[in-house]
């Protein structure tokens, strides 16, 4: 198996810790930016309500960019230990930044016509399954091979791999109307995929990844 060479990983471990915390830094104040909007389309039309539309849409593409660097910096690192979780890792967070896009469509479409209910309806689904669902398939393709390859501390990977079907079960019963999307039993089922990606993002910026071999953490920052 070849090893990508020391600098090069530390250099795409810090990325991919950058991009995972980036993640966290566009997606919250977008979504507290665009819910009011959601709430009541009709304050759209409103010059406080257009500016927070757009920058809202803003971070959102922020966002799925995000999404895609991630899996793209650590791609290398991960295709050391497996390069069919490498490949799936970047096809799932492909997909969820393409669900991103289309949503900030939807709300750009909101922005033409405010009092537009499919429009909200859209635009609610394609986050349920995008930001929604698919970050728990993020977890399935990730946190095996870095708890398998010991690239960083095993309670990482294991906090995303309890979290990965907690989340789809809050999809789960979400779309079959059992709890509300927004509702604080859907937040607390999320919350461990919250908290692996960012505590993952946090070691991977400040520590990098362990040696392949699970030894002395060889790829951290500061020598």
């Amino acid at each position: 198996m070849s090893r990508t060479p020391t600098a090069p990983r530390r250099r795409f471990a810090a990325l991919a810790g950058a991009l995972y915390l980036l993640t966290f830094a566009t997606s919250i104040p977008a979504l507290l930016l665009k819910q009011p909007l959601l709430d009541d389309p009709g304050r759209v039309v409103s010059t406080d309500g257009a500016i927070a539309l757009a920058v809202a849409c803003v971070l959102e593409l922020v966002l799925a960019a995000a999404c895609v660097g991630t899996a793209v910096a650590l791609f290398p690192i991960v295709g050391r230990v497996s390069p069919m979780a490498a490949v799936a890792f970047v096809a799932a967070r492909t997909v969820e930044a393409t669900l991103i896009v289309v949503g900030v469509a939807a709300l750009r479409v909101l922005a033409v016509d405010g009092t537009a209910p499919i429009v909200v309806a859209l635009h609610d689904e394609l986050f349920l399954l995008g930001p929604g669902l698919v970050p728990a398939i993020n977890a399935l393709c990730l946190a095996p091979v870095l708890l398998r390859g010991r690239l960083v501390p095993r309670g990482i990977p294991v906090i995303g791999l309890v979290g990965a079907p907690l989340l789809m079960a809050s999809v789960t019963l979400t779309l079959v109307g059992v709890i509300d999307q927004v509702g604080a039993l859907a937040g607390l089922l999320a919350l461990p995929i919250a908290v692996w990606e960012f505590s993952l993002g946090a070691w991977l910026l400040v520590r990098g990844v362990r040696d392949g071999d699970g030894g002395r953490e060889t790829f951290r920052h500061g020598g």
